[in-house]
């Protein structure tokens, strides 16, 4: 397959970069959200939930998708590959679990939350479910974002050769 222009694939890294910020920013606000954000009313947890489902939709998904377009083609069309080195294997493997982990677990939680929320106000906070699904999101999102951060260094250091 051709290969793309020196001008193209810095193009395409200054996307990936975009995409990368996106996907890791969001995932760091809603963490931090979860841990220093306090409701006091009904409306506040439904709001902070809320918001967090925003940054999961609107910044987090997309960024996350960007990142696998922009990795695609940044594997298929430029000379790095997809099996070449092994810092590229082992961000591959990290952003096909982000994705997969966030499309079926971290979403779905956060859903929940936010629908329970809405539902029974801060009574919500006392319902086993919510509880668990708050822990969740809480223990495995901190998880995704810190693999989400520790990918970025994985970018800039490069700290495996070739294979």
């Amino acid at each position: 397959m051709k290969k793309v222009s020196p001008k193209s694939q810095r193009w395409l890294k200054a996307f990936h970069i975009l995409c990368a910020s996106l996907w890791v920013g969001g995932a760091i606000t809603i963490s931090s959200k979860q841990f220093f954000i306090q409701a006091k009313t009904d409306g506040e947890l439904y709001g902070i939930l809320s918001a967090m489902d925003y940054v999961d939709f609107f910044i987090i998904i997309p960024g996350a998708l960007g990142c696998f377009i922009t990795g695609f083609m940044y594997s298929t069309l430029t000379t790095w590959g997809w099996f070449k080195y092994r810092w590229i294997i082992v961000k591959w493997i990290l952003c096909l679990y982000g994705i997969i982990f966030g499309t079926f677990f971290l979403g779905p939680w956060l859903v929940t939350l936010v629908q329970l929320s809405q539902t029974y106000g801060l009574k919500a906070l006392t319902n086993p479910l919510f509880c668990y699904y708050l822990t969740m999101l809480m223990v495995f999102g901190t998880f995704q974002a810190a693999t989400l951060v520790f990918a970025c260094f994985i970018s800039s250091l490069k700290p495996w050769g070739k294979r």
